[in-house]
């Protein structure tokens, strides 16, 4: 059965590799992230096998989440399955060097800008009696690492909020998953260490990352 699938930061990384597995299968696709550029590709991409919208979003301003659905054409409303994607990590410092703002800013997206999108998008399914959570963790949730320390706290707060929604929402049909991924190699690391390249190479040194599509096919 056809779904319509919001994927949020879908521009690059695992939403990226998301939107294009579920086109795979023929689902309608409702798209959002900040670079407008890259939405627009993967839509021409992507539009020939899918119906595909696209919107941006910045998940960190609720006032932009609490509009996303009115900004939508009517018949792309009814969202089915939800992937929580949006996401990032700043800095590897030990937390008494770490730059402040970088907490607040994982915490402003990856904590908030989820619980803000569950939020606006929960009610419907509800209503609808139908739908699907899928909410992007990482195991730094469970394992905590030296400069993981507020990125790994987010990410917990993802795997306790998802146990939430599932007591919430015992004796409906709607499901709720978390998807804890480890190391994998996407723009991810670039973002942490702020546009170093080198640095962002580094992180994968001796190590056989997961890959975006590994993580699309789980997600699927």
């Amino acid at each position: 059965m056809k779904k319509r699938v919001l994927i949020t930061g879908a521009s690059s990384g695992f939403g990226e590799a998301c939107a294009r597995r579920f086109s795979e299968a023929g689902d309608d696709l409702v798209l959002c992230a900040r670079r407008m550029d890259r939405l627009q590709a993967l839509n021409d991409e992507l539009s020939g096998n899918s119906e595909v919208v696209i919107q941006t979003l910045d998940v960190t301003d609720p006032q932009a989440v609490e509009g996303f659905l009115e900004a939508l054409p009517e018949a792309s409303r009814e969202i089915d399955v939800l992937v929580n994607n949006a996401g990032l990590a700043l800095g590897l410092q030990p937390a008494h060097e770490a730059d402040l703002q970088d907490w607040q800013t994982m915490v402003d997206t990856n904590i908030k800008g989820l619980m803000h999108m569950t939020r606006l998008i929960l009610p419907g399914m509800v209503q609808r009696r139908r739908g699907h959570i899928i909410n992007i963790g990482s195991v730094a949730g469970s394992w905590p690492y030296p400069g993981g320390n507020a990125y790994g706290a987010t990410k917990a707060f993802v795997q306790q909020f998802s146990r939430g929604l599932k007591a919430d929402l015992v004796g409906t049909p709607l499901r709720v998953t978390n998807i804890e991924p480890g190391l994998a190699e996407t723009e991810f690391s670039l973002v942490r260490m702020k546009g170093d390249a080198q640095q962002a190479t580094d992180v994968y040194q001796g190590t056989q990352p997961l890959t975006g599509p590994d993580i699309a096919e789980i997600v699927y």
